[in-house]
């Protein structure tokens, strides 16, 4: 079985070591990916800052962005030498400043180049070279665009691909609206998989609960969730049982709190405001009773000077109490209804 069954997308701003962390407390099995990092920023700035992650995070990958092949190769090497289990080029990423540096979802105009890079970076490194692509960009022909890349790329050495069912627009839509406005296409992904066997095919775009996940999975060999999986990350407590068959009991979003407490201690100790960590536990109990207090307590407090562990166990107590005030209150007035 692959091990990219189910991926966790790379997402800017968002899929920090903490968010890793947390991520890895709610599903053991799914495969996580850093935020995209550029090969300069690797090669020249802090890599301790830029690169650290917790060993508990694997299997983690290492996204980075870029169009220099020898750079790429470079900060590659340096990814593998940090521990990282997989090394993926951004070929999807629509921004104006990737845009700018001649990488992300611009590549997909140049196959080629692309290819040049996979082949660099496999010559560096042990671990797998993947790419994570679009299936084109403004006016090329998807199919064409898509196959052409995963041709060329797969003869460079690269054997896992990870495809977001839409076209990216560089000229006349911001990133946002990238995300939503092109239509999905699974179908052409499908086809990819039907055409190349030999190859991992990985489905991104769209995917916001583990029903579609498993739909998907009839036709790829593993699917990648983005903003569900942060923004509800309670339903990846359950992908180690409906995805991997795994037996284990999911744990309680209260269980999850629990084993964050020691991370967060570390953190404050080690000079690390806690808001880095807790900016990323907001959805954890979305649309459940008291969601919004749990909200509510950690934006109010968390980001305070002196704010440490305590206030996540804070939080629990401060929701559990009003829901049990509103639970009481509710019995009291069917007692009097009686």
């Amino acid at each position: 079985m692959t091990t990219h069954r189910f991926c966790i997308a790379p997402m800017m701003d968002w899929t920090d070591r903490h968010d890793r962390y947390f991520l890895r407390l709610l599903s053991r099995k799914s495969r996580l990916y850093s935020e995209m990092v550029t090969a300069d920023a690797v090669r020249h700035g802090d890599r301790a800052h830029l690169l650290s992650f917790n060993s508990a995070e694997h299997p983690v990958a290492l996204q980075l962005g870029g169009s220099d092949a020898t750079a790429l190769a470079e900060a590659a090497k340096i990814g593998e030498d940090f521990g990282y289990d997989e090394i993926n080029l951004n070929v999807g990423c629509p921004s104006d400043r990737v845009q700018a540096g001649r990488f992300g979802a611009c590549l997909m105009q140049e196959p080629e180049l692309v290819a040049d890079c996979v082949a660099a970076m496999r010559a560096n490194v042990k671990i797998p070279v993947t790419i994570k692509s679009r299936i084109g960009v403004d006016d090329q022909d998807p199919e064409e665009a898509l196959f052409q890349l995963v041709e060329l790329s797969a003869q460079a050495g690269c054997e896992v691909f990870i495809v977001h069912a839409r076209k990216a627009w560089l000229d006349g839509l911001s990133p946002k609206q990238n995300r939503d406005i092109p239509p999905l296409n699974y179908d052409l992904v499908y086809e990819l998989k039907k055409s190349r066997q030999d190859l991992t095919i990985i489905l991104n775009g769209g995917i916001d609960t583990l029903s579609e996940a498993q739909t998907h999975l009839h036709h790829v060999d593993g699917v990648m969730l983005g903003r569900a999986a942060y923004k509800t990350p309670y339903i990846l407590a359950d992908v180690d049982c409906t995805i991997f068959n795994d037996e284990a009991p999911p744990p309680s979003r209260e269980a999850v709190v629990e084993a964050l407490i020691p991370y967060a201690e570390k953190l404050v100790e080690d000079g690390v405001p806690l808001h880095a960590l807790t900016r990323h536990l907001m959805g954890l109990f979305q649309s459940q009773p008291g969601g919004r207090l749990w909200r509510r307590y950690l934006s109010e407090n968390a980001p305070k000077n002196e704010a440490d562990a305590s206030v996540l166990s804070e939080a629990l107590q401060y929701m559990r109490q009003a829901v049990q005030r509103i639970h009481d209150t509710d019995n009291d007035i069917n007692q009097l209804a009686d």
